[in-house]
């Protein structure tokens, strides 16, 4: 007899699961036992991920949505409460690069855009998800935060400070839920071989970078119920669960 598999019977919602870590973490949810609602703009992509996770004998539900469509993410939270009640592990991990350029070039729209995805669209899902998380037995978040968010290096200010604000957010939202059966974590992969880094660095060899699988395996156990910290940071490169430096 075959055993059972860690998140049988679970829902999982992944944003930005059309490709790269998104799609890589999705059909890892989907092998470990769990339902997966794959959240993405591109439609193509979406059919894709579903073939692989029909073939390794999963389960999805593809959901066509721009993410900073803030009235489109409330009503899938709606549908989730009406067809399952709860929310076992969401993925927030959609995001954008923008223009890498000097702050003082940024245009407000490209700003606009950016907090839009990497930071707004996050709030969202947890303004209207939070109540299915608490109502899963094991309700567990993971957020794709970046090394930038604290690395202050140039060119990189808008992507680096949306992301600070993800961080931020995601900290106090596990502060928040720390007496609940809720658990709440950043994941920062480093360097990945997608297309998103590739049109921020297309100098770097994509061979010489982790695979989005080979990331993604790693963000697996951050979703099992087994899964006690809260509020800290995966580091990939560094391999283990960072705390963040409490104030002086």
């Amino acid at each position: 007899m075959n055993a059972p598999k860690p998140l049988s019977d679970r829902i999982a919602l992944v944003t930005g699961a059309s490709r790269g870590i998104g799609a890589a973490v999705a059909l890892e949810l989907a092998q470990a036992g769990a339902h997966v609602i794959a959240v993405a703009r591109t439609v193509g992509g979406l059919e894709e991920l579903d073939d692989k996770i029909k073939a390794a004998g999963g389960t999805a539900t593809l959901v066509p949505l721009d993410i900073k469509d803030m009235d489109g993410i409330a009503r899938l939270a709606l549908a989730l409460n009406d067809r399952y009640g709860r929310l076992d592990v969401m993925i927030g991990n959609a995001g954008i690069l923008g223009v890498l350029s000097p702050l003082a070039h940024v245009e407000p729209k490209d700003f606009d855009s950016i907090f839009a995805v990497n930071m707004k669209a996050n709030w969202q899902l947890i303004r209207t998800m939070d109540p299915l998380l608490r109502a899963a037995p094991a309700g567990r978040a993971v957020f794709v935060t970046s090394g930038l968010s604290w690395a202050g290096r140039a060119y990189t200010g808008l992507y680096g400070a949306s992301k600070a604000a993800l961080d931020a957010m995601a900290r106090s939202y596990a502060a928040e839920t720390a007496t609940t059966n809720v658990r709440v974590n950043l994941f920062s992969p480093g360097a990945t071989r997608t297309r998103m880094h590739a049109s921020g660095w297309p100098g770097v060899d994509p061979d010489t970078l982790p695979s989005p699988e080979d990331v993604a395996k790693t963000i697996l156990p951050l979703c099992l119920p087994a899964c006690a910290d809260s509020g800290k940071v995966y580091d990939y490169r560094a391999g283990k669960l960072l705390a963040f430096r409490a104030p002086e």
